[in-house]
C-alpha cells in the first residue's frame, strides 16, 4: 500500500503539492514512485520558468519507463531540487521528502481542483 500524506494536495496524474505560504513544493507521490520503480533521472524546468496547471513541466525516468510530470498548480519556478541531479533515487527513498520543484503559486484557488489525502487514497484503490 502506497503512503498518502495528510495535508497535501494530489492530482490524478500522481503529483502532489505541499503548500507553505505562497509557495508550493511539487513532487510525485509514493504511489507513482512505486509504479515507476527505480528512478534514474529527473528532468526539471529552470528557475524562473512558468508552469501551468495540467501542463507538462518535466519527466521522471526509471529503469521501467519514463513518465511526464504535469503541474498540479500554476506558478513560477523559484527553486529546483538539485540533489536529484546526482541522486534521483532519493524519490524512491521518500517521495514526499524529496520534492522536485518549488513554485510561487499564481492562483491558490487551483488547489480546489485537487484531491485531499482521503480522496487520493480512494482514487489509488480503484
Amino acid at each position: 500500500m502506497a503512503k498518502v500524506m495528510e495535508g497535501l494536495y494530489y492530482s490524478e496524474s500522481h503529483e502532489y503539492v505541499r503548500v507553505e505560504g505562497n509557495f508550493g513544493f511539487i513532487g510525485i507521490t509514493d504511489y507513482a514512485q512505486k509504479e515507476l520503480g527505480a528512478v534514474v533521472y529527473v528532468d526539471m524546468p529552470d528557475v524562473d520558468d512558468e508552469v501551468v496547471a495540467g501542463e507538462e513541466f518535466g519527466a521522471v525516468e526509471s529503469t521501467k519507463a519514463a513518465s511526464d510530470l504535469n503541474a498540479p498548480v500554476s506558478g513560477v519556478v523559484v527553486e529546483v531540487n538539485d540533489a536529484l541531479d546526482d541522486t534521483p533515487e532519493l524519490i524512491n527513498q521518500d517521495a514526499y521528502e524529496n520534492w522536485i520543484i518549488k513554485v510561487e503559486l499564481s492562483d491558490k484557488d487551483e488547489l480546489n481542483n485537487l484531491m485531499d489525502a482521503k480522496a487520493y487514497a480512494a482514487f489509488c484503490d480503484k
